[in-house]
């Protein structure tokens, strides 16, 4: 699959990449934890670095010096992060195009993963038909279809959605609330209870445009400001990729930013430093790209039916028996 993943690309146009695991931030997500550790400076000091959770960063800044079509299989690491279909290090596939939208390289992630696995995958007792029209399905339809909520009625404010609205419509489907839950607490219960159980299952689904307090570093829509330019790649009920119409206004992204750290405090989590680096090279200019990040263990197992990641692990961690 590594093989046919490089011939893939290399058909393309694509370049092959290789960035630094240590970096400055290791991304700004508040549910993510990175790995730490310090570095040795000349003069004998130790500063903090961390294990990257994505080359996402780095990658974006060979964007910003010049490169086109850039792709990297990456070793990411997460802490914390252990089930059958996490683990706390895993290949991470990213790839960014210059002058593409999030639908081309929905399009092209299709193409991929039809170029890499058999026609049909399976998971479990479902199955997926890869070789059928992939289904695009917006955020706001799909809880039209599973759960008959409205809920782009719920945020008339974009950026601020109504926590009270959607807790009603999650109390009349049975699916419990805290009074200390966010809008984005409840909209993913709701969302794993009732909706991504029923994504990919006989084709694969592409679920995007994400409302606009969701939109992480993804633009928001040109055509609708109440949703992003982000997508998701669903196959026999499992999330496989992430990908954005990218963000390259910095100072938009610096408030995003602020917000996801002033999160991560309130939930009780270290703040991580922000990559000025980064920053600096979206103030310098990036094209208008698109990019995504596929967990390729997660590709590999539904192409060889495996139950857990630890399956199909090139290097699985030894855990002691507890």
């Amino acid at each position: 699959m590594v093989k046919r993943l490089r011939e893939f690309f290399d058909r393309r146009g694509y370049v092959e990449v290789d960035t630094p695991a240590l970096q400055v931030s290791p991304g700004m997500e508040p549910h993510l934890t990175a790995f730490e550790t310090t570095l040795g400076e000349p003069g004998g000091e130790r500063r903090p670095v961390y294990l990257h959770t994505s080359p996402e960063f780095a990658m974006k800044k060979l964007l910003a010096a010049g490169m086109q079509r850039i792709f990297q299989l990456a070793r990411v690491f997460r802490d914390g992060e252990r089930s059958a279909r996490h683990h706390p290090e895993f290949a991470m596939l990213e790839w960014y195009r210059t002058g593409a939208g999030w639908q081309d390289i929905a399009e092209e992630a299709a193409e991929f993963v039809r170029a890499v696995c058999d026609p049909v995958v399976q998971r479990g007792e479902v199955s997926c038909d890869l070789s059928q029209p992939w289904e695009f399905l917006s955020v706001q339809d799909a809880f039209a279809r599973y759960t008959d909520i409205d809920l782009l009625a719920t945020a008339p404010d974009p950026l601020n959605p109504d926590t009270e609205m959607l807790s009603m419509f999650a109390d009349s489907l049975g699916v419990r609330t805290a009074e200390t839950d966010t809008w984005e607490d409840i909209f993913f219960r709701i969302y794993l209870d009732q909706i991504e159980p029923q994504l990919g299952i006989g084709i694969a689904t592409v679920l995007h445009s994400y409302p606009a307090s969701m939109a992480a570093l993804a633009r928001i829509s040109p055509e609708d400001p109440r949703v992003a330019d982000r997508f998701e790649i669903f196959i026999c009920g499992l999330e496989l990729a992430n990908g954005y119409g990218e963000l390259t206004d910095s100072a938009e992204q610096r408030r995003r930013f602020t917000a996801m750290t002033g999160q991560r405090v309130a939930e009780g989590r270290a703040p991580y430093p922000v990559d000025e680096d980064f920053l600096a090279a979206l103030e310098s200019g990036i094209p208008d790209c698109a990019g995504i990040a596929l967990g390729f263990d997660r590709l590999v197992m539904l192409a060889a039916g495996a139950e857990s990641i630890e399956d199909v692990l090139w290097a699985p961690v030894v855990y002691p028996e507890t």
